[in-house]
């Protein structure tokens, strides 16, 4: 029985005059601040929760009641959000 013949695939290369921009755009680095602000963030989240059981729903503000979960949750999910843009 006669062999069949292997196929050569040709490699995809992207235009030239597209990939050099957006290559440049994705390495520049990320501001000092970002991981500064996200380390904070996620800080002063823990910190209000820490402070908000351990004072028995009294501080840091107490006429807020249970939103002070929302606001430390909150810190902490906005810093993903910052980290989200750290290269």
């Amino acid at each position: 029985m006669p062999k069949s013949q292997v196929r050569k695939k040709k490699v995809y290369t992207p235009p030239a005059d597209i990939r050099p921009a957006v290559a440049a755009a994705s390495k520049k680095p990320s501001p000092v601040w970002l991981p500064a602000t996200a380390v904070t963030l996620i800080v002063v989240g823990i910190a209000w929760l820490v402070i908000y059981y351990l004072s028995s729903q009294q501080y840091p503000v107490a006429s807020w009641r249970y939103w002070n979960l929302a606001v430390g949750f909150g810190c902490m999910v906005a810093s993903l959000g910052i980290l989200s843009r750290w290269r």
